[in-house]
């Protein structure tokens, strides 16, 4: 039998919901930032969202950033590009 554990612990920090959004489902035109951490494969992996997506809202313009190293936060110039550009990012982190 096999038995799962749910990593998630009990905390006295309250959850604050995230209110950063984007209309994306049905928008005629927006431009979405990719931004890769640095990691290998993570600007492949975000060409592939960014292809999956189109397919799915055909008005999506993408746009692929990389920061080059996932243990520095982004510069502000990448930031300010990105935000010149784009209406909404999605950030690849992690592994």
């Amino acid at each position: 039998m096999i038995e799962y554990h749910n990593p998630e612990a009990k905390t006295a920090i309250e959850s604050i919901p995230y209110q950063l959004s984007a209309t994306i489902q049905g928008c005629n035109a927006i431009n979405i930032g990719f931004l890769a951490n640095g990691f290998p494969d993570s600007e492949s992996f975000l060409q592939q969202l960014d292809s999956a997506m189109r397919e799915l809202e055909p008005g999506i313009g993408g746009f692929l950033y990389n920061k080059g190293n996932a243990s520095i936060p982004a510069s502000e110039e990448l930031l300010a590009e990105i935000g010149g550009k784009c209406s909404a990012v999605v950030a690849a982190y992690g592994h």
